[in-house]
């Protein structure tokens, strides 16, 4: 049995997942990696997914203790390792 946890972009969560910041990906800006870490996406945070609306819209995330709503082009260029269910309870 593996239990390391399934690497994937952040845009890939669904409502609900808890997942670690893991980096970011090469086609996403440096200037943009650095304000998104000033929002608390930091390798080793814990990020919640709490709305997927569809249709491409933002997707709305917590972390920190705070909500911030992230488009696919950045979404999808920060990676996570998705928790397990009893990690992201905590």
């Amino acid at each position: 049995m593996n239990n390391a946890p399934a690497a994937k972009a952040l845009w890939d969560l669904r409502p609900g997942e808890a997942a670690t910041v893991t980096g970011f990906g090469d086609k996403l800006p440096v200037s943009y990696q650095g304000r998104v870490m000033e929002f608390g996406f930091q390798p080793g945070a814990l990020v919640h997914c709490l709305l997927n609306p569809g249709f491409g819209a933002p997707r709305v995330y917590s972390i920190c203790n705070s909500v911030f709503s992230l488009d696919k082009e950045v979404a999808a260029a920060v990676f996570v390792a998705v928790s397990s269910p009893v990690e992201a309870e905590s």
